[in-house]
């Protein structure tokens, strides 16, 4: 049985799941996730790493209530009911409406008509903002993409591997926009990545996963403001995670 309240008062995201797991075509079970327990503190910006098919997009899309059959408890952040945004692999934005059409369509009905031009400046999306989906290099609509997701002022934002497929430069890029936007709109965030130097360069903490199924192995805190992580910075900090890590079995 699992329990996913959207309610409470709740500072952070808590994640207590017991056993995840899904049939095989040959009918046999595979185990995703087991004694997965983990905690996400109110505007931090965390990022989970593992192994490739260890079971990280399945966490997401239990977080998001997406995948019901697990054993265990999930706490999501906010007041009330909490406001979720998600940023996928692909940018999902609907063919037929502009981006900025994509982008109201996400928000509440009675925010629709808010100001966004300082959002989509940010995201370098001003002149798009009429274009098609279709019209968008796909670094571009990555960005319409993130751009829905803040839109709503979340009180999670959940991202899966948002920046995968692009050329390191456009991904580069991104990265910094997305660095840039969120610190100015900090919300709880969690974002699956399967690359180091981008979860270090990223986040405040990198919660890192042993293979399927999978469990938490150890964590990596980053307390050093973002803006002070040049290039040297992060090689140091690159060294000191796989020093830590250097003897665990299924670190990434």
């Amino acid at each position: 049985m699992n329990t996913h309240p959207l309610a409470g008062a709740a500072a952070r995201l808590k994640v207590d799941i017991d056993q995840k797991s899904f049939r095989s075509s040959n009918g046999g079970t595979i185990d995703v996730l087991q004694d997965l327990r983990f905690e996400v503190v109110q505007n931090e910006f965390a990022c989970i790493l593992g192994p490739s098919g260890c079971g990280k997009t399945t966490t997401l899309r239990i977080l998001l209530g997406l995948e019901h059959d697990y054993r265990g408890t999930i706490q999501l952040p906010g007041l009330a009911q909490a406001r979720m945004a998600a940023v996928f692999q692909e940018p999902t934005l609907l063919p037929w409406r502009t981006v900025e059409q994509n982008v109201r369509l996400a928000m509440p009905e009675d925010q629709r008509n808010a100001n966004l031009d300082a959002l989509f400046n940010q995201l370098g999306l001003t002149k798009m903002r009429s274009f098609y989906p279709s019209e968008l290099s796909l670094g571009l609509a990555r960005r319409a993409a993130i751009a829905r997701a803040l839109a709503i002022e979340p009180d999670i934002l959940l991202l899966d591997e948002p920046f995968v497929s692009l050329d390191e430069a456009t991904a580069q890029q991104l990265r910094y926009l997305l660095m840039t936007v969120w610190s100015e709109r900090p919300t709880t965030a969690l974002m699956v990545t399967h690359n180091l130097q981008e979860a270090i360069m990223l986040s405040d903490r990198v919660i890192v996963l042993s293979d399927r199924p999978a469990h938490v192995i150890g964590t990596f805190d980053i307390r050093l403001p973002r803006q002070y992580r040049n290039e040297q910075v992060r090689a140091d900090l690159l060294r000191s995670f796989n020093e830590k890590f250097a003897g665990i079995r299924n670190a990434p």
